[in-house]
């Protein structure tokens, strides 16, 4: 059909279900409604068109959470454009290099960026809502579903980051799959995402969801600090806090107690460990609920829902996606074998912005290494790259993880196989938490007494922080080139 633009949808949604007039996004001392947040949209397209952005041009979006991301997303799919949202806190080469690639034809950044872009035409975002006070809202252009409504650069994990593009019809599919059926997401709730709108993961939970849905969402553009999210969480009542396992652990160590408000937490970008996710639920007062999803597929393809969870998981896929576990050759591996890790769904990338165009088939490759159970659910091994090679042994460090990480002092840890000075591969624990003199003995000791005798750490090394994506996700990569004395 061709009124399928997303902007539109939503916009029609809020007036159907009567939430237009309430509260969509509060930003620091300010709250826009549902029907502020889709009129300051449309009046945005109607900027973008006067700047000369059409059907199926790319608008390149560098700015930190706030409405008027919202507002110049919103602005460019309302037109039929493409909307490319990008982490405002990249390098000047790295805002240049993504603008080319994307083939933008106008930037929306913050002024103190409005050099980086090549010469393109730029709309300055501090000053969005006064300029687009003087424009008329632009209706809805007529689009398809699967016509491109956006794009987003993967995290980089597995090579050179690429802009998955995503149609209209797609967002429909992960609130339906997701936030319905495993977080109950309804109007009377509060979100709050500590992924930013320009990650998949902090765009479908800040901006799709409480549009889709009609319930709030709190922005903020700072750097998610634990005592702030507390802060925030109290402040606005927020019920559903969705963070990663880095996240999570950071608040844990620094929390004062529960957060009444929140019913549940949700968690994804890595394998959320047994003991990460008791101390959780002890700390926070509420059921965590860790699941797996990608940029290439939108958001969340497989979840543990408020109706059922289990620890070590990522629980079951969500339809309407469904999850393969298979060997080399591409054949299903029987229930509880590991191998690689495949999903299929209507959302997998209509195409790449200026990269390789999807791989013909319905099954995408997650890059993951996993089990699958006879009841469906799945249980992550690792990256498929993530395989330690010890002493001529394949070690997964997820096994390992998950001991260590049992012990109380350890806020976060990763293991890694790591060149040692005589040569040849060792595994070793790099460990977050505060040091004290008898730690590594202990550590070593708890590791002996769970693990088989090849998987268990030459020693332990503690570090600040564990170097990490700008999603948060764990590159291990860095780690096994980590100097040891």
């Amino acid at each position: 059909m061709s009124d399928a633009n997303l902007a539109g949808v939503m916009e029609a949604r809020a007036t159907v279900g009567g939430w237009a007039g309430e509260v969509a996004f509060v930003a620091g001392d300010r709250t826009f409604t549902h029907a502020e947040v889709h009129d300051g949209a449309a009046r945005t397209g109607s900027l973008l068109a006067d700047r000369g952005v059409g059907r199926g041009d790319r608008v390149l979006i560098a700015l930190p959470d706030g409405p008027e991301l919202v507002w110049a997303f919103l602005g460019a799919v309302r037109l039929g454009a493409v909307a490319v949202p990008v982490n405002p806190r990249l390098t000047a080469a790295d805002h240049a290099a993504a603008a080319t690639a994307a083939g933008a034809v106008l930037v929306v950044c913050e002024a103190a960026l409005a050099e980086r872009f090549d010469g393109r035409p730029v709309v300055i975002g501090e000053r969005l809502g006064a300029t687009i006070a003087g424009y008329p809202p632009c209706a809805p252009a007529a689009v398809d579903a699967g016509a491109p409504a956006y794009a987003q650069y993967t995290s980089g994990t597995t090579g050179a980051p690429k802009a998955a593009v995503h149609a209209h019809g797609h967002p429909l599919v992960y609130a339906d799959a997701f936030a319905g059926p495993a977080v109950r997401l309804a109007r009377a709730d509060v979100v709050l995402s500590v992924s930013k709108l320009y990650f998949a993961y902090g765009l479908g939970n800040t901006l799709f969801f409480p549009l889709l849905t009609g319930c709030r969402a709190v922005l903020h553009a700072a750097h998610p600090r634990p005592d702030d999210v507390a802060a925030l969480v109290g402040q606005h009542g927020v019920t559903v806090l969705f963070g990663v396992p880095t996240f999570f652990a950071q608040l844990v160590a620094a929390a004062n107690g529960p957060l009444p408000s929140l019913r549940v937490a949700v968690s994804a970008g890595e394998p959320l460990t047994p003991a990460l996710a008791a101390r959780v639920r002890a700390t926070l007062g509420c059921p965590v609920l860790d699941g797996l999803g990608s940029t290439e597929v939108g958001q969340t393809f497989a979840s543990n829902t408020l109706d059922r969870w289990e620890d070590a998981t990522v629980g079951r896929s969500l339809p309407p996606y469904r999850v393969r576990v298979v060997d080399g050759s591409g054949a299903d591996v029987p229930a509880g074998g590991v191998g690689a890790l495949w999903v299929a769904g209507p959302t997998l990338p209509v195409g790449y912005l200026g990269g390789p165009a999807p791989a013909p088939g319905e099954w995408l490759a997650t890059g993951d290494l996993a089990t699958l159970d006879e009841d469906g659910t799945v249980r992550l091994q690792g990256r498929s790259d993530d395989i330690e090679q010890v002493g001529g042994i394949s070690v997964s460090p997820l096994e390992v993880e998950a001991v260590l990480s049992r012990h109380p002092a350890v806020t976060e840890v990763a293991v890694a196989g790591v060149v040692g000075p005589r040569g040849g591969s060792q595994l070793v624990a790099f460990v977050v938490g505060p040091p004290r003199a008898t730690l590594d003995a202990e550590l070593l000791a708890l590791a002996r007494a769970e693990l088989a005798p090849f998987k268990v750490p030459r020693r332990v090394v503690h570090l600040a922080a564990l170097p990490r994506t700008a999603t948060g996700k764990l590159q291990r990569f860095a780690l096994r080139s980590h100097p040891l004395p």
